[in-house]
């Protein structure tokens, strides 16, 4: 049996002008999972997420949302995968989510954060807010359980070079608005959650409301609202 592993994604906005965009990165034709297929930023959780220090915590209403459904039932459990998000959108497109007005992140765990500490951002949760969750299917190659983040892109306090090549995980980074994306080249569940994304409209959200939870029972695929 595949295991489930804990991933954490994260959706860029920028409302700054015009239409509300979304920040899209096209994965690599020789993957082996999701080939060229355009994605939001993501990936696995990893321990160290657990370690890192942060700037602004995750609203409480957002972090019980995200414990829901879960053997866990700790806080730290859910600011771990706030943090996943913001460390792969780091680790695939050179873009630090934070603040730079507080000097050094004490004692980065070793790795991507401590790359990320580098870069003079301290991380913050104050902006992240949570959209959706959904677990791969039975029968795929590689099975995630998913919590999809939002953020402004406001909070981008660095971007890194060099990070997109033709080489690299994401070979092209797109600002692009949120009905446009759908045109893109993207998975089916990418489809479903920018249609949850334009369902909420522009704003402000309520950090205590239900959100939709994509999973498969007996091979019937659902969407529960936790």
């Amino acid at each position: 049996m595949t295991p489930i592993r804990d991933a954490a994604t994260l959706i860029l906005l920028d409302r700054s002008a015009g239409p509300v965009k979304v920040l899209m990165g096209k994965r690599h034709a020789g993957h082996r999972f999701m080939p060229g297929k355009f994605v939001f930023p993501g990936g696995a959780a990893d321990p160290a997420d657990r370690r890192m220090a942060v700037a602004g915590p995750l609203d409480a209403r957002i972090s019980d949302k995200l414990l829901v459904r879960t053997r866990a039932r700790s806080a730290e459990y859910a600011r771990a995968l706030a943090l996943a998000a913001i460390r792969e959108t780091f680790e695939e497109t050179g873009l630090a989510l934070g603040v730079t007005d507080l000097g050094a992140v004490p004692e980065p765990p070793a790795g991507v954060w401590q790359a990320f500490a580098a870069t003079g951002v301290f991380p913050t949760l104050e902006g992240v807010d949570f959209l959706a969750r959904a677990v791969t299917p039975p029968g795929r190659t590689k099975r995630f359980d998913a919590r999809f983040f939002v953020c402004d892109a406001q909070w981008i306090a660095h971007r890194g070079e060099g990070v997109i090549h033709p080489e690299a995980e994401l070979t092209e980074l797109v600002w692009v608005p949120l009905a446009e994306a759908l045109g893109l080249d993207i998975p089916n569940i990418t489809r479903t959650i920018l249609g949850d994304l334009a369902a909420l409209g522009p704003g402000p959200w309520d950090p205590g409301r239900a959100r939709p939870f994509y999973h498969a029972v007996r091979g019937e695929h659902l969407r529960e609202m936790i």
